[in-house]
């Protein structure tokens, strides 16, 4: 059977294509202003990538910010279902999902069949998702890529007081100003951003095992400090958890088909 799952979010839109519960295509566009657009170009790409046509196609799951521009989905997803079950899907042993994306973060404690059992969201201030991270790389004059490699390099504690990324800049542009080095800097937002996660994580329970998807899950100086802060060996990430919604949507389709 093959199913297809997409994910219209905030900054991207991302299209997984399961063929017998494996990953056999992906696609991503910039969501921008016509999400439908962005929908269609992602559907695409993940068609071109596994080979096959949108004939072969036998079922599709939405989700996202955007999923009612999902035109083709046959069944409509919500965002915490779709990470649960995407947290099973990779890591069958997972019993608390993250997600953390260009603008919100969340958390669920799920079941071993993926199902929720409680949750927690964060979407009343960016300073706990990925945008944050891209605005204070902006105020460091520095690449988005660099600032995790950057924070690991540091080893001190920076505390960054800040409820939200307009006051957390200005609290940037005064370590600026104190010449205290870019790499601690970087430590101190990365560790500011983990702390509002794990506090979400914590009106849930922290049940092990941990699970991560979202964008964010690919800056490894931001996963370096959810583990310390969390205070956990290790949390378990997908090879490319940016797709961890699509891949839930995929997999509700193909359960409910």
């Amino acid at each position: 059977m093959i199913i297809a799952g997409i994910d219209c979010g905030a900054k991207n839109t991302k299209t997984i294509i399961l063929k017998d519960g494996n990953i056999i295509g992906k696609g991503i566009a910039l969501t921008g202003f016509d999400q439908a657009i962005a929908v269609k170009e992602s559907f695409e790409a993940a068609l071109k990538d596994a080979g096959i046509n949108k004939k072969d196609i036998e079922k599709i799951g939405g989700t996202g910010a955007g999923m009612d521009e999902i035109k083709e989905a046959d069944i409509k997803v919500n965002e915490i279902k779709a990470m649960a079950k995407a947290a099973n899907y990779f890591f069958p042993s997972a019993r608390t999902v993250t997600d953390v994306g260009a603008e919100m973060g969340r958390a669920a404690k799920i079941d071993e069949k993926g199902q929720v059992i409680d949750f927690a969201i964060n979407e009343k201030c960016a300073a706990g998702a990925g945008a944050f991270i891209e605005a204070m790389a902006r105020a460091l004059e520095v690449k988005l890529e660099e600032m995790g490699p950057m924070a690991i390099k540091s080893d001190k504690s920076i505390p960054m007081n800040a409820q939200c990324t307009i006051f957390a800049e200005s609290e940037v542009v005064g370590l600026i100003h104190a010449k205290t080095q870019k790499m601690d800097i970087s430590k101190a937002i990365h560790d500011a951003m983990a702390s509002r996660i794990v506090a979400m994580i914590r009106r849930i329970g922290v049940n092990k095992d941990i699970v991560m998807i979202g964008g964010v899950g690919l800056n490894t100086g931001f996963v370096h400090s959810l583990e310390a802060e969390l205070g956990v060996g290790e949390i378990y990430i997908p090879e490319d958890p940016t797709f961890g919604q699509a891949v839930g949507a995929a997999v509700v389709g193909k359960e409910e088909a």
